[in-house]
């Protein structure tokens, strides 16, 4: 009797403190998730040297050592796999799934000044909870020193302290349909996809996958997967945070050729003049949200799930 009164207490227990919670999907599964709204990817590359605009894992070459990565890109290509690291945090109302993407080089084929080992640019993308996946409300993109917000149609997110930098498309894989984000060959800048093919007509489509990821066949892929690596997995990046051969200082890369330590993880992500501050984009991503965007509903900062913290 004690036992099936503990049982009803628990369940009664647990109606109390989940009525926010996302119908049909458990805030614990996570993964699953993020490869739901995970991007499809289109990837410019510069045939001049297209293997150097390559996705891949940080550890590529099989170490965590950042100032290898320039060198070790050359020598094991057969090893530039698709990936893109994630995050999800979420708050009672909306989930902000996070993706960086990976790439050994920054580079320049005429301008060495402009070049720096590793590099890393993402994009944050604003679910709203509710229903089986929740709703695509907006994405905010990084390329360099400056952030870029975008919303698909219907969105009810208007222009907030910053003015919305165009519509977010959507590309359908595995049923869904996707946001499109466009990264730029060399410097990796990225945008939302603007429906246009790639610039000079060659380019790489990565598309995430629950497996490994692939390498392209060459520069002109249009279909290759990406794997989705947890940001916290155990022994991962967010593990690395403190290494000194990964990481100069805080969410900043050790790199040492070009620019010296001039790449950044999404901790250390910022907008050279916008408000938010550095790394806000991934430890308080409802913060950015209530800058960039008016009529966006609860964006508060009580987070229910939040790792970086």
């Amino acid at each position: 009797m004690r036992t099936a009164l503990a049982l009803a207490a628990a369940m009664i227990a647990g109606l109390v403190v989940s009525p926010t919670a996302t119908a049909a999907v458990p805030s614990t599964d996570t993964a699953e998730l993020a490869y739901h709204w995970a991007p499809v990817h289109y990837q410019d590359t510069d045939d001049s040297n297209a293997s150097a605009d390559y996705l891949s894992p940080i550890d590529f070459d099989g170490n965590w050592t950042g100032r290898d990565n320039w060198e070790n890109q050359a020598k094991q290509k057969q090893n530039l796999r698709g990936a893109a690291y994630y995050s999800v945090t979420e708050n009672a109302d909306f989930y902000y799934l996070l993706y960086g993407f990976f790439h050994p080089r920054d580079w320049s084929d005429w301008n060495p000044l402009e070049e720096h080992e590793n590099d890393m640019e993402g994009v944050l993308v604003v679910v709203q909870k509710g229903g089986e996946w929740g709703t695509l409300r907006a994405m905010v993109t990084v390329a360099h020193r400056d952030f870029y917000s975008y919303t698909p149609s219907g969105s009810p997110f208007t222009s907030g302290q910053e003015n919305i930098d165009g519509t977010l498309l959507t590309t359908t894989h595995d049923g869904v349909a996707r946001p499109s984000t466009f990264q730029e060959a060399k410097g990796h800048g990225l945008y939302r996809w603007d429906g246009k093919d790639f610039p000079g007509g060659d380019g790489v489509v990565y598309y995430p996958t629950r497996g490994a990821g692939e390498v392209p066949s060459g520069g002109n892929d249009r279909r290759v997967g990406y794997q989705l690596i947890d940001i916290f997995a155990e022994g991962g990046l967010w593990a690395h945070r403190d290494a000194p051969a990964t990481f100069h200082s805080w969410g900043t890369f050790s790199g040492d050729n070009g620019a010296d330590n001039a790449a950044n993880a999404p901790w250390g992500w910022d907008d050279h003049n916008d408000k938010p501050g550095r790394g806000e984009l991934a430890t308080d991503p409802a913060r950015v949200i209530r800058d960039y965007f008016a009529n966006a509903g609860a964006q508060s900062s009580t987070y229910v799930r939040n790792q970086y913290r």
